[in-house]
C-alpha cells in the first residue's frame, strides 16, 4: 500500500471521464489499496481513482465506519427526495460548500475480485457515492452548485495558497461564435 499525491482542482486528469475496469487482477486489487490508504491519510471519506491521476472507475470509502470500494458504478435513485449539506473534496482543499444532492442512493458494480456488489446508501454515504461517481465522470462537485455558490466557489479557489493557475485549463467550445448579425460566418 502506498499513500499517493492526490491531484488538485485544475488537474486535466480530474474533468476526464474514467474508463470502465475491464481486469480484475493484482494491479486492480493494488489501486484499491492505495485508494484506501491514501483516502485514510488524507482524512477523506471517500477517494475516487482520477484524484490520484487513475483514469479508471473505481472508489474508496470509509463513511460510518463501513470502508469499502465500488467499481464500474452504476447509481439508481429510488425516490425523488433530496438533501442539502456541507460538501468538501479532497482536490478541493479545505473548501465546503452547501450542496444539494439526493439522499437515498442504490450503486450497483463490482468488488475488486469482480464480484457484484451492491450498496445501499443514505445521508452521508449517498452524498459520497454520488460525489465519486461524478469525479469518475469527470464532474467536480462545484459544478452542482447554483451559479451564485459556484460564483463564490471559485474565487475562495482561486485565493487558495494551494491554487496554481498555470494546471488549471479552460475548455474552449468548438463551435463557432454566431456572427452578431445572426447570420453564421
Amino acid at each position: 500500500m502506498t499513500v499517493q499525491p492526490i491531484r488538485l482542482f485544475g488537474d486535466p486528469v480530474l474533468r476526464t471521464p474514467a474508463d470502465e475496469v475491464v481486469t480484475f487482477d493484482k494491479e486492480l486489487r493494488g489501486l484499491v489499496r492505495d485508494l484506501t490508504e491514501t483516502m485514510r491519510d488524507a482524512g477523506g471519506v471517500g477517494l475516487a481513482a482520477p484524484q490520484i491521476g487513475v483514469g479508471l472507475r473505481v472508489f474508496s470509502f470509509d463513511v460510518d465506519d463501513v470502508v469499502g470500494h465500488l467499481i464500474n458504478p452504476v447509481l439508481h435513485f429510488p425516490d425523488e427526495e433530496e438533501m442539502d449539506g456541507d460538501e468538501g473534496c479532497l482536490s478541493v482543499p479545505g473548501l465546503y460548500y452547501d450542496t444539494k444532492r439526493r439522499k437515498n442512493v442504490i450503486a450497483k458494480g463490482f468488488n475488486e475480485s469482480g464480484d457484484a456488489l451492491q450498496i445501499v446508501g443514505t445521508g452521508l454515504m449517498s452524498r459520497c457515492i454520488q460525489h465519486e461517481t461524478d469525479h469518475l465522470d469527470g464532474v467536480i462537485f462545484i459544478e452542482r452548485l447554483d451559479a451564485q455558490a459556484r460564483k463564490t466557489a471559485l474565487r475562495d479557489i482561486r485565493r487558495a495558497d494551494w491554487y496554481d493557475p498555470s494546471r488549471t485549463v479552460v475548455k474552449v467550445s468548438p463551435h463557432a461564435a454566431p456572427s452578431p448579425f445572426g447570420l453564421g460566418r
